[in-house]
């Protein structure tokens, strides 16, 4: 079999499928933005890239980190990561996170022009955290911190942020949206500690469902559904949002077969639920930005 060239490897690792997380933060803000009548399309474009490549550099750091620490190996059953598989060597790996980390500072400049020291907070800590969910002297997913960290900038610094930055508010009402997008991005990465629990273990990964177990593990996984589809009914009760509001209801029957397969299935058919995680929180997002914007 031909080897992966560097590029085709550094898309790899980019792992294009987690994406939608950095994309539906932006949408769900920009949506409630437009609500406001303060949407500037300019601002949500630049903010939309600055996203994808805090996320891209997140991931780079988490295969190198990983790779380091010895949670990744060949064996692993989660899809391939490439130091593990020798694709790239440290150094690479060390080198490009520099220049898409730095990519995304330099790009998010102008939105500091824009939006003001609130929004240089955002970004630096924002990439400082993406470091910090694999490195540094405590790393967040080694110490069972991975979902809080996911639910709080994939969540509510992505989505208010967005929003603060087109109108220089924080609201109430862009709080309760940031809701679902977190717990269903955090839900992303709850499939897969679950379904890495026992390699998790053995390579000193602690993660919460290590820590916690798999009984827990599915019961976070409930509850945060059950919360994203309760902030629906709170927005049209108590924001007087039309009916349009409901709109993500329609990936209830979705949701409802993720966690029947969370509860049949495991190991590396675990893959397949982790996809359709990823595609339900993008659905719902979509479908939730709608129902705010019209």
């Amino acid at each position: 079999m031909i080897e992966k060239n560097k590029f085709e490897a550094c898309i790899l690792a980019s792992r294009p499928k987690t994406l939608l997380a950095a994309i539906i933060p932006v949408m769900v803000g920009s949506a409630v933005a437009f609500n406001d009548g303060k949407l500037i399309p300019l601002y949500s474009f630049v903010a939309l890239l600055c996203s994808m490549l805090i996320q891209v550099g997140t991931n780079f750091a988490n295969d190198l980190y990983d790779f380091i620490k010895g949670a990744d190996t060949k064996k692993r059953i989660g899809p391939k990561r490439v130091l593990a598989s020798g694709l790239i060597s440290v150094k690479e790996m060390k080198s490009a996170i520099l220049i898409v980390f730095l990519t995304a500072f330099i790009l998010g400049l102008y939105l500091v022009v824009e939006g003001g020291i609130v929004i240089l907070v955002i970004g630096v800590v924002s990439i400082l955290a993406g470091l910090a969910y694999t490195a540094g002297p405590f790393p967040l997913a080694y110490n069972g911190l991975g979902d809080v960290f996911v639910f709080m900038f994939f969540g509510i610094v992505g989505t208010a942020g967005t929003h603060y930055l087109h109108t220089h508010e924080l609201t109430l009402l862009a709080f309760i949206a940031s809701i679902p997008v977190g717990g269903l991005i955090t839900n992303i990465l709850v499939i897969n500690n679950y379904r890495d629990i026992e390699e998790d273990k053995a390579s000193g990964k602690n993660t919460l469902a290590v820590k916690l177990g798999k009984s827990f593990t599915r019961y976070q996984f409930i509850f945060l559904i059950a919360l994203s589809f309760l902030i629906p009914a709170i927005l049209f009760l108590f924001y007087g949002f039309s009916f349009l509001i409901f709109l993500p209801y329609l990936t209830f029957p979705f949701a409802y077969k993720i966690i029947a397969m969370l509860y049949t299935l495991e190991g590396q058919a675990l893959n397949k639920t982790l996809e359709l995680t990823a595609k339900l929180s993008a659905l719902y997002g979509l479908l939730f930005s709608a129902g705010i914007a019209l």
